[in-house]
């Protein structure tokens, strides 16, 4: 399916965002996600299901200033 990951024009197989994020190979990082501009807690990720046209957002948080 057809997907866009942080403004990017993606292909995935992936059917949850659980899934994206592994294939991704940032499953073990932390990040904040939202699909259709709706935060997504991690806790969630596993079953929310990916359709083609998702928008998804991946965001990894700075320190610093």
């Amino acid at each position: 399916m057809k997907i866009m990951v942080n403004g990017t024009a993606q292909e995935t197989a992936a059917p949850t965002l659980a899934a994206l994020i592994d294939e991704m190979g940032l499953g073990a990082a932390k990040v904040a996600t939202a699909v259709n501009e709706g935060f997504v807690p991690a806790s969630q990720r596993a079953a929310t299901l990916l359709t083609d046209g998702d928008r998804i957002e991946i965001v990894a948080p700075r320190q610093g200033g």
